[in-house]
């Protein structure tokens, strides 16, 4: 089988063709964007952490032209303020039925399966892989995720994994260069 060098690791050169067909890239937040994490003050204040290094890949990817998503079934200001800032157009929050969800989107973008590639860390985000061409675990996802997934990333969710991808996506169309110049 041959081998395609990325930043992260090496893919077979067959899936590595896929990502090319990518239009839209859709993720979970809790357990891909952040850690998984929930931090709760004593005055009700809800806190998550993001890495800025996803943030600049998710902006390279929306300036190359692949759209961004996210799916998640809890509802949070602070999520629609980070993904606004982002660039992300498509901020589907409080949707516990994430098959649902996506499938109505791509409906809207008109969008086939082999255009969209989908990033889970755990059970309720395996809906979306019935949609997607491509489906993504990160490194620390739940091990039914892990099974179902064409591709693992090497770096956990929260700590670079979105990068990793957006990276990776923008490599496979040879616009790697355009993570340059772009701000988070």
């Amino acid at each position: 089988m041959t081998m395609v060098a990325t930043l992260y690791t090496e893919l077979p050169s067959s899936f590595y063709v896929q990502l090319k067909h990518i239009k839209l890239l859709v993720c979970d937040v809790d357990g891909v964007f952040s850690d998984g994490r929930i931090y709760l003050g004593n005055q009700g204040e809800e806190l998550k952490a993001f890495h800025t290094r996803d943030g600049y890949g998710v902006k390279a990817l929306v300036n190359a032209g692949i759209q961004v998503a996210v799916i998640t079934g809890r509802r949070s200001k602070i999520v629609a303020d980070r993904m606004t800032s982002l660039q992300v157009s498509h901020i589907i929050q409080g949707e516990e039925n994430k098959a649902d969800a996506l499938q109505a989107l791509m409906s809207e973008l008109d969008l086939t399966a082999d255009q969209v590639a989908a990033v889970g860390d755990d059970m309720p985000d395996t809906g979306m892989y019935r949609h997607c061409g491509i489906k993504i675990a990160v490194k620390d996802a739940h091990p039914q995720v892990l099974q179902q997934a064409d591709w693992i990333t090497t770096l956990p969710g929260g700590f670079g994994a979105v990068r990793e991808i957006c990276d990776t996506l923008l490599q496979a169309n040879n616009a790697l260069s355009g993570i340059l110049g772009a701000s988070v």
